[in-house]
């Protein structure tokens, strides 16, 4: 299984993000500053403040939420998961783009991160 790993403000926020919006599975929480979630082949590790992956790095810089890499998270039916997800009140950077690979929208998961959520044309 493939594994990325989300720095995040709010471990708590996240899971609840990813379980309930795109119906991740909490595969552990062995501390209150993270956790694992999994998709199909993907394993989500969700790190807060204070893991050991938010360790300042030897030129001062700090790993911090945000950015543009992200997962992609495939569905069936962009269209109805993103009127389902803006009605609970997720947030997207853009509205639904169409290439020659399919459909694809981005959504902020409310702890710093996004989400790309795709369908194959």
């Amino acid at each position: 299984m493939e594994t990325v790993r989300y720095i995040v403000s709010d471990v708590d926020a996240a899971i609840e993000f990813y379980t309930k919006q795109l119906g991740f599975e909490l595969e552990e929480r062995p501390a209150p500053v993270f956790a694992m979630v999994a998709k199909r082949d993907l394993r989500l590790w969700i790190s807060g403040p204070g893991t050991s992956a938010t360790r300042p790095m030897p030129d001062g810089r700090a790993p911090e939420p945000g950015g543009w890499n992200r997962i992609v998270v495939k569905v069936d039916d962009l269209a109805s998961l993103v009127e389902s997800m803006r009605a609970n009140g997720v947030i997207f950077r853009n509205e639904i783009v169409t290439g020659p690979g399919g459909k694809q929208i981005l959504a902020e998961d409310g702890v710093g991160n996004v989400v790309e959520l795709f369908q194959a044309a």
